[in-house]
């Protein structure tokens, strides 16, 4: 499927940005018993970004997303999700990330930073693809990017697994992040 094409109305996308929480998400797909994808996402999130298309180094992003909104459309599993096996979200109600370091290729722009999850923090580096820019009906001007990245989940803490009869495990090591960010321009 391919969508609409994207608008620009901005020449220079530089500026300061609160993320939109309700047009924006934070998912993840994971392999569940080696022969399907699960893919869950956070439905609680704010964040903000300095953006500065002349040098890309100076800006800058911050996410904290609340553990416990993680959704999968499956309640035992969220239960699951939010226990000590993996988010924990009763002692570690965050999962934050600060960009560390932030370059740009044309309309990919790299982001590291640190990535905070159960109270562990690793580095992680995202590329994000910048998709457009809108005047939305209210007087909002927003920009939009999309990107995603592969993170060992065990590299956070989150280890819980169980062998299979058949061979492998109940949950993949390897998790993709996604990342579909509309972002209102503050100033």
């Amino acid at each position: 499927m391919s969508f609409d094409p994207a608008t620009t109305v901005l020449t220079d996308i530089t500026g300061d940005y609160t993320i939109d929480p309700s047009h924006s998400r934070v998912g993840f797909v994971a392999r569940h018993a080696m022969v399907t994808k699960v893919r869950g996402q956070f439905h609680e999130l704010a964040g903000t970004a300095h953006v500065d298309t002349a040098t890309p180094a100076n800006s800058r992003v911050d996410l904290t997303i609340e553990a416990a909104s993680v959704s999968t459309g499956n309640a035992d599993r969220d239960g699951h999700l939010q226990s000590n096996d993996f988010f924990g979200s009763g002692d570690h109600p965050q999962i934050t990330f600060r960009s560390t370091e932030v370059s740009r290729d044309g309309s990919t722009w790299t982001i590291t930073g640190d990535l905070t999850i159960k109270g562990t923090t690793n580095p992680v580096t995202i590329d994000f693809e910048e998709v457009g820019s809108s005047q939305d009906p209210f007087g909002n001007t927003r920009v939009g990017f999309e990107g995603s990245v592969v993170v060992k989940r065990s590299d956070w803490g989150l280890t819980f697994n169980a062998a299979l009869e058949t061979g492998g495990v109940l949950v993949s090591e390897k998790v993709t992040l996604e990342l579909d960010v509309s972002a209102i321009k503050t100033a």
